[in-house]
């Protein structure tokens, strides 16, 4: 979704060049239909739309108001470059970040990626992948890519579910953020730390209790996260 002609084509081009169906929308408002109306994979999702900011069309579909596929994975696009406005981007719910000007190339790389990581054409290697891990009432079906808490379903983002996996297939250790991101991500990923924090922060607020003495994902001062046990 993209308020640029130009970049919509562009886009849409590279993207049925390799075998994607994809559909375009020049506001918010065309997004909105798009999204109810269409069973969507991934949206890439530009924030500056003309009537609805991007930022709040997020929020819509991670707060499932918008179609049933919630936890699809979200790239923005911008022209905003400042690390602020990419905390906040990661924060509200995207999975990744393009700045303006990009190359196509490696914005279907980025997309790519992405649905390798969201879908059965991921990594064979991710961790606790067909098993499921539970604790305290928490539950992680990794072949099915289901989360509960007490019985209830836990609706996470594909960024958020990795880092969970990841923490609860080996509770105890403590994963730096450097190897967080190298767990994953692909190989085109160029975060940083606080974009971890900031997934984590999200993670938290749907699966703890108490999100300022969690449980679940604590903090190791100075070192990173681990599962369980007593926070250090």
């Amino acid at each position: 979704m993209d308020d640029e002609p130009k970049i919509l084509d562009i886009v849409r081009s590279y993207l049925e060049k390799n075998g994607y169906r994809a559909l375009t929308a020049k506001n918010g408002k065309e997004a909105l239909a798009a999204l109810r109306d269409n069973k969507v994979a991934l949206m890439l999702l530009d924030l500056m739309l003309p009537d609805l900011p991007g930022e709040e069309l997020c929020r819509r579909v991670r707060a499932r108001t918008v179609c049933a596929e919630s936890d699809m994975p979200i790239i923005m696009m911008t022209a905003k470059v400042d690390e602020e406005s990419i905390i906040h981007g990661l924060r509200i719910g995207a999975d990744d970040y393009v700045t303006k000007p990009f190359s196509p190339r490696q914005l279907m790389a980025r997309v790519e990626a992405a649905l390798r990581r969201a879908g059965d054409g991921g990594r064979t290697n991710r961790p606790g992948e067909g098993r499921v891990m539970a604790w305290e009432g928490l539950t992680v079906d990794t072949e099915n890519r289901r989360v509960s808490k007490n019985g209830a379903a836990v609706t996470l983002t594909p960024n958020e579910y990795r880092i969970l996996a990841l923490l609860m297939s080996r509770p105890q250790k403590i994963f730096t953020r450097d190897e967080i991101i190298e767990n994953i991500k692909s190989d085109e990923y160029d975060g940083f730390d606080r974009t971890i924090d900031s997934h984590i922060k999200n993670l938290r607020q749907k699966i703890e209790d108490d999100t300022r003495s969690p449980r679940y994902v604590r903090t190791v001062y100075g070192m990173g996260y681990r599962f369980g046990g007593e926070a250090v």
